[in-house]
């Protein structure tokens, strides 16, 4: 048994526009056993955390570890073992920015996903939908209008982020196949995308007995659909056939906004990524053409981002960024600060995070029975974004599961 005392802890988890007063943190096992003012607890080591401020580990709902390169075309075509290690560089650095636990969002396997939970690679707490359900000609189909390359391929490259099926039976198949394979929810791709060849935004991907028959098959495994959707119209018929999560949703309409607060459905808007492919797509491999689609999407999803806070909607925290701008991951932070208030812009990174992987009480907060994932920052965020990115600069305590990633000498 292994246990740790964390002292004078004021706490920021996004549910207040202040950090509470001094907070003590007893470690178990790596699980958080009691939290309050004062509490009962002999522990093998303390740390003092006097000047510093407190937070959950931070959760990114929507990052592709195995995107190694913005061309994700030429990222299917890579070996396997070589996308195998670039991923494990990619997340260690993704949890050196501290993010303790992050939602793939198409790519990686329950192989990676073990790889970290058995210590062979450093990195975030993995949540995976394995490949993204896309048919012939949508998002991941990366063949080009010239090539007749037979679509079987793409389910057994570990560089691929989706696997193609056309039909009920096929895509039914093909989503059971995934959680088999340790899916813990299933992502399809029901609108066109910036990154594939073939797909216009606003494409209404599959039909809706489709779509209906997938939410049918995650539902009896008692898990969830979350979309690739950006279309109005494309959300409203993805809600409309029972799916509950969005992802992007920039084009999203006033009264579909209001729909998806009401229902209780999330959204997860990924606003850094066309930022930073606006500026830079070409020069990280992004094709001509996928740049170009980029100003469809870019401002609509910072001026909605507005009217789905002023509604209500719960909102996750996603980065979505592509091979070497995956640097670029907490940058969501202070772009999200110049729109909506810097306490909402944390929760979307903890609390509501949790709510969108279903694992509430688990990650996401500082609270008793929870992973002992916790980072300290030299500042109060709640007053500066920025203290959040850097690469971690700021953040002189990474903690997962009770144990310091990172522990700086001032501790």
């Amino acid at each position: 048994m292994t246990t740790l005392l964390i002292k004078n802890a004021r706490i920021v988890d996004g549910t207040k526009p202040e950090p509470t007063d001094p907070m003590q943190i007893a470690i178990e096992d790596g699980r958080i056993r009691e939290v309050g003012p004062s509490v009962n607890f002999t522990a093998e080591e303390e740390l003092d955390m006097s000047g510093l401020t407190v937070m959950p580990g931070l959760i990114d709902c929507h990052v592709h570890t195995i995107a190694t390169t913005a061309d994700l075309g030429a990222n299917a075509a890579l070996p396997s073992s070589l996308v195998a290690a670039k991923s494990g560089r990619l997340m260690h650095d993704m949890l050196m920015r501290g993010f303790t636990t992050v939602r793939d969002l198409g790519g990686a396997d329950h192989g990676l996903k073990r790889a970290v939970e058995e210590g062979y690679f450093t990195g975030p707490r993995l949540v995976i939908c394995g490949k993204a359900l896309s048919q012939t000609g949508g998002h991941t189909d990366y063949r080009g209008p010239y090539s007749n390359r037979d679509v079987s391929w793409y389910a057994n490259q570990l560089g691929s982020l989706g696997r193609i099926c056309d039909g009920t039976a096929e895509l039914q198949r093909a989503a059971r196949e995934e959680l088999k394979g340790g899916a813990q929810f299933l992502k399809v791709m029901a609108d066109g995308g910036v990154s594939s060849p073939s797909d216009p935004v606003g494409y209404l991907v599959f039909s809706v007995d489709e779509l209906k028959a997938l939410v049918e098959i995650a539902n009896g495994f008692g898990t969830y659909v979350a979309a690739h959707l950006y279309a109005d119209e494309a959300i409203v018929r993805a809600l409309d056939c029972g799916i509950t999560c969005i992802e992007h949703g920039n084009l999203i309409g006033d009264d579909t906004i209001k729909r998806v607060a009401r229902e209780g459905a999330f959204v997860v808007p990924t606003n850094i990524t066309y930022d930073l492919l606006a500026r830079r797509g070409s020069e990280f491999g992004l094709p001509p053409e996928s740049v170009a689609k980029i100003a469809d999407v870019r401002e609509a999803g910072l001026e909605r981002l507005i009217k789905m806070h002023d509604a209500g909607v719960t909102m996750g925290y996603g980065s979505d960024l592509l091979g070497g701008m995956q640097t670029e991951q907490s940058g969501e932070f202070p772009l999200r600060g110049r729109y909506i208030p810097a306490d909402a812009v944390i929760r979307s990174a903890t609390v509501d995070a949790a709510k969108i992987l279903r694992q509430e009480g688990d990650v996401g907060v500082i609270a008793p029975g929870a992973y002992a994932d916790i980072i300290a920052v030299d500042g109060n965020p709640l007053d500066n974004l920025d203290l959040l990115t850097a690469q971690g600069a700021h953040m002189p305590l990474i903690m997962q599961g009770g144990r310091a990633i990172k522990k700086t000498a001032s501790l």
